[in-house]
């Protein structure tokens, strides 16, 4: 009965230290929301939005970003809130996805923040850092992405979901939007724009852009319809023209959003999504439209290139990635 004691107890420990075991969602001491995972020294670094809404009946309450991370995709540590909205002088709140990349040994994080008054509306930002844990500060000191800079539909939510493509040979796209996809090069800086702002051909688009390359395809997911699913297309240019290639992900559980991100880890790629799926714990309400929880699933691919539909499901990656 006392090694079981020690054993429950160093198990409490280890849990209460930040670590999970296996499972969908990966995380449930905290509601997290819109995943954005890079990989960096043989570690995949998870950033992740941040639910604070006291119930599903409220709106959003966003105040900060989170950091988890992994080495074996089952086991993950987690470091904390690194970032704030209000960490942009400029901004008013609501710390709403983001993307992390690294470049030339700098940390750049690409965020989505309410802009002040004086330039109303959703806003891109972008902070760095000496290190992926940080900590991070404001890289340019006002906005680089604002809602007046683009006209193409009415609401002032458009210019949201910053995430960020490197090419082979160094250029640097930042890709964002909601109900209008669009995109723009990036100066070797990784702080200012070098273009114009362009948009894409993308069917039944919502938001939640995310593009990644294997082999000589590039894809790019997002969320379509709503509520959303993850669709996605296919295209031998980072410029297009991109072939719809149908739906990746079905609906979240009770979530009427969708974010993912996809990473390759150690010869296998990942898909991370969130759902409203986290059940009730310690007396708390569950999970759901506005205390959302981010998931994780192997993806695979057909041999023409195109992507197997992901499944979603409670186990996740059962087994540690060596």
């Amino acid at each position: 009965m006392k090694r079981l004691v020690k054993s429950l107890a160093a198990a409490s420990m280890l849990l209460t230290a930040g670590s999970t075991i296996a499972k969908n969602p990966i995380i449930d001491n905290v509601f997290t929301a819109d995943p954005a995972a890079m990989v960096y020294n043989d570690t995949v670094f998870l950033y992740t939005g941040h639910d604070e809404s006291p119930s599903n009946n409220v709106f959003f309450q966003m105040h900060d970003w989170l950091l988890f991370t992994s080495k074996d995709m089952v086991n993950w540590q987690q470091h904390g809130p690194i970032m704030k909205a209000t960490d942009f002088k400029w901004a008013k709140g609501s710390a709403w996805a983001a993307h992390m990349v690294e470049r030339n040994g700098k940390f750049y994080f690409y965020t989505t923040v309410r802009h002040k008054e004086d330039k109303p509306g959703f806003a891109v930002g972008v902070a760095v850092a000496d290190t992926p844990y940080g900590p991070f500060k404001d890289a340019r000191g006002s906005a680089l992405i604002t809602d007046d800079m683009t006209k193409h539909t009415p609401n002032d939510w458009d210019d949201i979901d910053p995430a960020i493509h490197i090419e082979e040979n160094g250029d640097v796209y930042m890709f964002f939007g909601n109900l209008m996809p669009k995109y723009v090069k990036l100066k070797d800086n990784m702080i200012e724009l070098d273009g114009e702002i362009k948009t894409i051909d993308l069917p039944n688009f919502t938001e939640a852009l995310w593009v990644h390359k294997k082999d000589d395809n590039y894809y790019v997911s997002y969320a379509c319809e709503f509520p959303e699913k993850i669709c996605y297309a296919m295209s031998k240019s980072i410029h297009g023209p991109w072939e719809f290639k149908g739906v990746l992900n079905e609906l979240a559980g009770n979530s009427e959003t969708n974010h993912q991100s996809v990473i390759e880890f150690k010869g296998q790629s990942y898909f991370f999504y969130h759902t409203g799926g986290l059940p009730p714990k310690d007396g708390q309400e569950s999970g759901g439209r506005f205390r959302r929880s981010v998931a994780v699933e192997p993806m695979y691919y057909n041999e023409d290139g195109s992507i197997k539909r992901i499944q979603m499901t409670t186990e996740g990656i059962t087994q540690p990635v060596k």
